[in-house]
């Protein structure tokens, strides 16, 4: 991967970082406790129960996703970054511009 190659990636993982910052930031609005004494009714204190529940879950995997983006942003101008941890052979660059992410090719990833 040439310099040219590895800052058009490091742009794309610092936009995906920010995109995760923000969904995170909605995330966390939607999954605040619902207050018990909150007179709404018990089914739709139920299906805001749900929600809250199904916000978290997304919020959990955004975390996720962002500490590994962060990881890869830290990794970026490494020699070995965009190499296989698996097999040590280069991860294809469509995998890398689709998951930064990514520490194995589709082959290793599969096994796992």
């Amino acid at each position: 991967m040439n310099t040219a190659e590895r800052r058009e990636l490091k742009c794309k993982i610092e936009g995906e970082i920010e995109a995760q910052r923000k969904l995170i930031v909605s995330l966390s609005e939607t999954s605040k406790p619902v207050a018990p004494d909150n007179a709404i009714g018990r089914l739709s204190r139920m299906e805001a129960l749900n929600d809250r529940a199904v916000s978290e879950a997304s919020l959990n995997v955004a975390q996720t996703k962002l500490s590994r983006l962060e990881t890869a942003l830290g990794k970026v101008n490494q020699p070995d970054f965009g190499i296989c941890v698996g097999c040590d052979n280069p991860i294809p660059p469509g995998r890398i511009v689709l998951m930064p992410e990514a520490t194995r090719c589709v082959p290793c990833a599969e096994k796992n």
